[in-house]
């Protein structure tokens, strides 16, 4: 099995020596220094305040690591801003032990996520609210498209010409293609194919 190359960030200087002590011994990862040579990041922390919350937009703004965060208290955490920044697994830094620490990792390198029950729970009704609140009234799903939107896209995955399209759908053609200039213009996508591909990941069509 490939060894999956973790960097390690820690807001106090003895974890940080640590962490990178013990997973070094493991065969199942390798410790980098480099962000940038990472296949996943590991983040430890008393608490997420400030400097742990900057240390994640920081590393998201880079590119976005998956992220393991080991934190003692999670708090009032905002949890959606931590899913923004990549967090794929939140661990009780008091009680973890070491082979839950790299399940973890080797579960973020595959695509996985691991989150407490309550704290799943809790992320879950977040995202309910701000679905409720937030996204409905302005006509937005959580994938940031328009119920129409999503219509046209469902009928290009199908191989739907723009004059099908309108027909379809009762729209004029340059409706048609106002809805898809619109859409890829706002979500920076550069063409129709990627914006197929942008709605299949989201889950929409």
């Amino acid at each position: 099995m490939e060894r999956v190359k973790v960097v390690i960030q820690a807001t106090d200087p003895i974890t940080y020596v640590g962490l990178s002590s013990y997973l070094q011994q493991r065969p199942e990862v390798l410790v980098v220094e480099q962000r940038d040579q990472a296949d996943v990041q590991v983040l430890s922390t008393e608490r997420v305040g400030p400097e742990a919350l900057a240390r994640l937009r920081n590393s998201a703004a880079d590119g976005g690591l998956p992220t393991v965060l080991m934190t003692g208290e999670l708090g009032e955490a905002p949890l959606l801003t931590l899913v923004e920044c990549h967090v794929v697994a939140i661990l009780p830094k008091n009680s973890v032990t070491g082979d839950q620490l790299v399940d973890c990792i080797v579960a973020a390198a595959a695509g996985n996520g691991v989150m407490p029950r309550d704290v799943l729970g809790t992320l879950l009704r977040r995202i309910k609210v701000l679905q409720q609140e937030v996204l409905a009234p302005n006509g937005l799903s959580a994938s940031g498209l328009e119920p129409r939107e999503v219509d046209v896209l469902r009928l290009i995955a199908e191989g739907w010409g723009t004059e099908e399209i309108a027909k379809e759908l009762a729209y004029s053609e340059r409706t048609v293609k106002n809805v898809i200039f619109n859409m890829t213009s706002r979500l920076h996508l550069r063409n129709r194919a990627h914006a197929v591909a942008y709605a299949l990941r989201a889950g929409v069509i």
